[in-house]
């Protein structure tokens, strides 16, 4: 059995870097099983199924090397822009179901946003030993946090750890211990750890980003879209970061580099965070035909 995967460069930064997703439409017939044989040949952070929806345009579902995951925004992104330049979808809304629920996308022009719901925090100063064994397994101390400003949990639909840092020297000289972060991940339920600060390398950006998920088999990414959400909400909550519209960079910092570009619109009610939409540029690479 023949399998073609497109893969689509999201979060592109002037038509260059971002973050590869494997996106395989018409999946209908594969199972849970083949999708994750899938997934391991395509050797990509994640690797998105398209297929027919019971209450929602599209149905996504999302497996990295590993295991399958609710939702993923650089392949959300991704499998959008690829339907669209296909001319399955148009200007304006649309939807995908997921495993926990659907979510609105938003076509703009040549950008595809997906919905984030309502920011949910939780401060892990409250638990001194956690944040202790979080900090060691990052391999910083206090004094190379952002000023006044500690670790949280932060989640928008998935949940991360957002850690501040104070430049951009910090963030890049990380090297995390991913087993340690494995078992915080499953201890606190995360999808991983968004280490960032307020250096970017262009100016009218909001903070520069790097992701850590081991527990799904991630190392390091290049564009996370579901992490620069709660991230987009910290800088407006937290520090004070003007909307309703944040730019994230993020891949800069990896070895090799993938220049991404993360737009988070914040949609306000009352100056509380409603809800939001994460999303940006991508690029279709190229097709393989896999082997089943």
């Amino acid at each position: 059995m023949q399998v073609k995967v497109r893969i689509v460069n999201a979060f592109v930064d002037d038509g260059q870097g971002g973050n590869p997703a494997g996106v395989v439409l018409q999946a209908d017939g594969l199972s849970a099983a083949q999708k994750q044989a899938i997934a391991v040949q395509v050797g990509l952070s994640e690797t998105a199924f398209v297929s027919r929806a019971q209450s929602a345009a599209f149905r996504l579902e999302f497996f990295t090397p590993t295991k399958q995951i609710a939702h993923c925004g650089h392949a959300t992104v991704a499998t959008f822009a690829l339907l669209r330049q296909q001319g399955q979808v148009g200007e304006g809304w649309t939807s995908k179901e997921t495993l926990d629920g659907n979510r609105d996308i938003l076509i703009r022009g040549d950008m595809v946003f997906m919905e984030q719901h309502r920011p949910e925090s939780l401060a892990l100063t409250d638990e001194p030993r956690l944040l202790e064994a979080l900090m060691a397994a990052m391999g910083i101390d206090p004094g190379q946090l952002l000023p006044g400003l500690w670790p949280a949990r932060v989640s928008t639909g998935g949940a991360f750890v957002l850690l501040p840092l104070a430049d951009e020297a910090r963030v890049a000289a990380l090297c995390p211990d991913q087993e340690a972060l494995v078992r915080l991940s499953q201890r606190l339920e995360l999808i991983g750890f968004y280490a960032f600060s307020p250096d970017t390398r262009r100016p009218g950006r909001a903070a520069g980003a790097r992701m850590f998920a081991p527990y799904y088999g991630i190392a390091e990414e290049s564009a996370t879209g579901m992490a620069a959400g709660p991230l987009a909400c910290f800088l407006h909550e937290r520090m004070g970061v003007a909307g309703p519209r944040l730019l994230i960079e993020q891949g800069y910092l990896m070895h090799p580099p993938s220049p991404s570009l993360i737009t988070v619109d914040l949609k306000l009610a009352g100056g509380r965070i409603e809800r939001l939409l994460a999303g940006g540029l991508a690029r279709v690479q190229h097709e393989v035909v896999l082997e089943l």
